[in-house]
């Protein structure tokens, strides 16, 4: 019953809070399809989730590829492009090649991925696009990440209108304490953002990936921005 409503496809889901989510949605009994950028690791992490998953390669920072990359894949129920990639890349050291990488990757890997999967949307499809705080608190080195993450912002606007009724939102995760590039960072680099959160800890992955599954599943909400962050800025 569920492959016939369509496939949740997890774009970035090898790793972190996508394969997190990936489980989860298996464990619902979803035919899940998650991607990496190799396809052996794909497949791996596929295995790993259970249920009924299977891995794709696919590379967002090359766009012209992903439409033959994502051709085997039938009805898509779900869509969440969860990859992402941390870039540390001041204007005052600019360096070209990482910052064209990653505009790539968000402005033009996303939206091809869409495009490449929406003929095969069910009519109660949702998506959900990750991005990230950098947008509305910047930091030393963060033009990249800052500005690409402020255009996934406005490109959930434009695909919620241009794909209705199809539903998109968009997931900006403040910092997740638990999550695998977090977890390792000195506990005085965390305990400062801790102290200026008034819910007093960081988010965990399971709240993300349970926000996601709201964005996803509830039918009324379309076209936001929803901010994961315990509250950090308000402060």
């Amino acid at each position: 019953m569920a492959a016939a409503q369509g496939a949740s496809v997890i774009v970035g889901g090898t790793s972190g809070l996508g394969k997190q989510l990936a489980a989860t949605l298996a464990r619902r009994g979803e035919e899940v399809v998650v991607t990496g950028r190799d396809a052996a690791r794909a497949q791996a992490a596929a295995k790993e989730v259970g249920g009924r998953t299977r891995g794709l390669a696919v590379d967002l920072a090359n766009p012209g590829e992903i439409a033959a990359r994502l051709a085997e894949v039938g009805a898509v129920k779900h869509l969440v492009i969860a990859a992402i990639e941390r870039d540390d890349n001041s204007v005052r050291k600019f360096d070209i090649a990482r910052a064209q990488r990653l505009v790539t990757l968000k402005l033009v890997g996303y939206p091809e991925v869409v495009h490449a999967l929406a003929p095969r949307f069910t009519p109660e499809a949702s998506i959900v696009l990750f991005g990230g705080l950098a947008k509305e608190r910047p930091y030393p080195g963060s033009t990249t990440v800052t500005t690409v993450n402020g255009g996934v912002n406005n490109m959930v606007k434009t695909l919620a209108v241009e794909l209705a009724p199809v539903r998109v939102n968009a997931v900006h995760p403040g910092i997740v304490g638990d999550s695998p590039a977090w977890a390792g960072k000195p506990p005085e680099v965390l305990q400062r953002v801790v102290v200026r959160t008034p819910l007093g800890r960081l988010v965990t992955m399971d709240e993300v990936v349970g926000s996601v599954l709201f964005l996803l599943d509830n039918h009324g909400v379309n076209g936001v921005n929803l901010y994961v962050d315990g509250g950090w800025l308000l402060t």
